[in-house]
């Protein structure tokens, strides 16, 4: 039995923590605002006061939180966790930054911890049934210490070096909020000629944007269009022609409600505004 902290049990560390209750293992949680934890305290989590505390003789570290500037507070802020990690824990790093900031934290790590960077591909509902895609960076011998935890969350992809992961991730998310962009048009273009909106989504769904539509229309995605633009900003740091990507970022910053689901760039109400 493995003692996990998970540090941040927002809508991807709650199912995650979840996860790795269901799999027998004793799971300490942390969140910056501590109701978000009392429900994983009731299912048979510790609910620790810090950071610091949460790790303290952890096995693995879990951190799922929502920047780096998040990610560098909790470990190496007041009470962070960075302080407390005894040698031979693997931090497993699964916020979506970027690759040199991955490596910056790795740098800061004590001596003897190990850090893996290892982003999901899929939202809550992945996280939930265990279905995440991992895309993991990192030395092989702490990928293989980690295994056994990963494997309960889904499907481990090992992409090379520390920050090989996190770009990775980026690549993935330029895929996705691209395609949401083509589908906002080719919706728009429906609109325009009098297209029915569900015949051009079963039509669209049937041809190159299916992957889009399905996305679009699941039930239990949560992708909030603030994280969604983060991440294409994070892409866009290196001089790079991505025009269409730079075309999705401005449609992603016209959303009203920068913390509602990607799929709202597709909804009825947006394109009518657009």
């Amino acid at each position: 039995m493995k003692i996990i902290a998970v540090l941040g049990t927002g809508h991807m560390g709650t199912p995650i923590a979840r996860r790795l209750l269901a799999g027998g293992n004793r799971v300490r949680v942390w969140n910056r605002s501590p109701e978000r934890s009392e429900p994983l305290g009731a299912a048979g989590a510790t609910v620790a006061a810090s950071p610091s505390a949460a790790v303290d003789g952890a096995d693995v570290v879990v951190v799922m939180l929502a920047d780096a500037g998040a990610v560098e507070t909790v470990l190496f802020g007041p009470d962070g966790a960075a302080a407390a990690l005894r040698p031979g824990t693997v931090v497993v790093q699964m916020s979506t930054i970027g690759p040199d900031e991955v490596r910056a934290v790795a740098g800061r790590l004590p001596a003897g911890v190990s850090l893996l960077d290892a982003p999901v591909g899929g939202s809550v509902d992945a996280a939930r049934a265990g279905t995440l895609t991992i895309f993991v960076g990192g030395p092989a011998d702490a990928v293989e210490r980690a295994a056994s935890v990963l494997e309960q969350l889904g499907s481990v992809r090992h992409c090379g070096p520390i920050g090989a992961g996190a770009a990775v991730k980026l690549v993935a998310n330029t895929g996705l909020v691209t395609a949401v962009a083509a589908l906002h048009d080719a919706l728009a273009v429906a609109a325009a000629l009098g297209v029915d909106r569900q015949t051009a989504l079963d039509v669209l769904g049937r041809g190159a944007l299916g992957g889009a539509v399905g996305r679009v229309t699941a039930p239990g995605a949560s992708f909030a269009v603030a994280l969604a633009a983060k991440d294409a900003r994070l892409a866009l740091r290196r001089p790079v022609p991505a025009s269409v990507l730079e075309a999705a970022l401005d449609l992603m910053r016209a959303a009203p409600d920068q913390d509602a689901d990607l799929s709202c760039l597709v909804s009825a109400d947006f394109l009518k505004g657009c």
